[in-house]
């Protein structure tokens, strides 16, 4: 846990005990978020008939395919296959870091479990 999700779960602690949480409208009871609402309005037409006809956005296919080459690395016995596995995790790892998203993992630790994985 980092040290932000620590300070805001003190925060929140704190305003629990203090009693702010108490009696909010609503409730108990599911929020009412309407349509999609973190989509822009001008947007959500559009938004709605991709995600009607299967639309998948890439970085979602390719966060399938990392998930999948993973488990995939765990199980091949091919030496030559293997690599060609970790290389293309590799590649999707760092399409992932240029678009401004983390892996999770530090960089020498995501490096080391590369290369145990491609062996």
């Amino acid at each position: 846990m980092s040290v932000l999700d620590t300070l805001a779960d003190a925060k929140i602690a704190a305003a629990i005990e203090a009693g702010e949480f108490a009696n909010l409208p609503g409730a108990g009871k599911p929020l009412d978020l309407g349509e999609d609402p973190l989509v822009p309005e001008d947007l959500r037409v559009a938004w709605r008939i991709l995600k009607n006809s299967g639309f998948v956005p890439p970085e979602i296919v390719e966060r399938r395919e990392r998930v999948a080459l993973v488990g995939l690395l765990a199980t091949i016995e091919d030496e030559g296959e293997r690599r060609r596995a970790a290389a293309r995790l590799a590649l999707l790892e760092a399409r992932r870091e240029d678009a401004g998203a983390r892996s999770g993992l530090p960089a020498s630790y995501r490096g080391a479990l590369l290369e145990k994985l491609g062996r």
